[in-house]
């Protein structure tokens, strides 16, 4: 039994009307009428009793029309999920982000806008270090990632821009400069700096190290954290001091204070990343509505 065989017995049962059903559907009177008893023949009964008016349901036909109906109902939303998949209107996205990266509002706002936009689209967030997050964009076990870039550069891998950040000071509200709205780096050149361990984030450890190394001194490497929303509770426990990218100021803990560093411009970048040869409907999707936000390759 061929779908079209169904289609062509719901016509004429629409219609009460095998040349109505006919004009309907586009195809001549007499094929109209051998296609539908060659589907009474594949059942082995009789779907229409004739009438002088036109023909009319049997019994097996009034049963028949309920289960067809459904098999079309099925296979018009079949069609319509393949095409809304195929759109990349639906499905799964994997979203990896750094832990500093979610607090970004452009981070905020285009996965907000995204999910405006593509409601039937499920997302799994999953957070990691740079360096995690481009392995397993390349596995496969993410779509995107919202990275903090540093030299690194991976094959087969597109970076987006989405912002420079500057960095800010994080000290104890028990420092004798924690009063102050400006704190010049070279004055914390004896206090223990709380870091991420490299292995974690080496953007953000080399962007810390660098800046203190410009401003000329070795920091003193205090305690290290897991992650960096533990870099500002370790410096709230007086554990030392550190620089936080800014939107990272959003974590309002008791006992720290955040600085402007007067005369310098420490930074660093927060990029998109995506695969080269990553063609789903759904990424494409996604990196257009980023690019929608004036997002700009980053040149290689």
């Amino acid at each position: 039994m061929e779908l079209r065989h169904i289609r062509y017995f719901m016509a004429v049962a629409e219609e009460r009307n095998v040349t109505r059903a006919a004009e309907k559907l586009g195809i001549g009177q007499p094929p109209l009428s051998q296609q539908i008893h060659a589907l009474e023949d594949e059942l082995g009964v009789r779907l229409f009793r004739r009438t002088g008016h036109g023909v009319v349901l049997t019994e097996a036909g009034e049963a028949f029309v309920i289960d067809a109906k459904r098999v079309l109902d099925d296979a018009r939303q079949a069609i319509e999920n393949a095409q809304s998949a195929g759109r990349g209107e639906m499905g799964q996205l994997n979203i990896g982000f750094t832990g500093s990266a979610a607090f970004n509002p452009v981070v905020v706002n285009l996965i907000r806008k995204f999910r405006q936009s593509y409601p039937a689209v499920s997302l799994t967030l999953a957070e990691g270090n740079t360096a995690q997050l481009l392995a397993y964009l390349d596995d496969g076990r993410l779509d995107v990632a919202f990275v903090r870039l540093g030299n690194q550069s991976p094959a087969g891998v597109a970076f987006h821009h989405i912002a420079v950040e500057p960095m800010k000071l994080v000290l104890p509200t028990t420092h004798p400069l924690a009063k102050k709205r400006n704190v010049p780096l070279i004055a914390l050149a004896q206090d223990p700096f709380v870091l991420l361990p490299r292995e974690v984030s080496p953007t953000l450890n080399d962007v810390i190290l660098g800046a203190c190394r410009d401003a000329g001194f070795a920091p003193v490497i205090g305690q290290q954290a897991p992650q960096l929303s533990s870099v500002v509770n370790l410096v709230a426990a007086e554990f030392g001091v550190s620089l936080v990218p800014a939107s990272v100021c959003q974590i309002r803990v008791e006992g720290v204070v955040y600085a402007d560093i007067p005369g310098e411009n420490i930074s660093i970048r927060l990029a998109l990343a995506s695969r080269k040869d990553a063609t789903t409907a759904k990424i494409a999707n996604f990196l257009a509505i980023a690019n929608e936000s004036s997002l700009s390759p980053v040149a290689e």
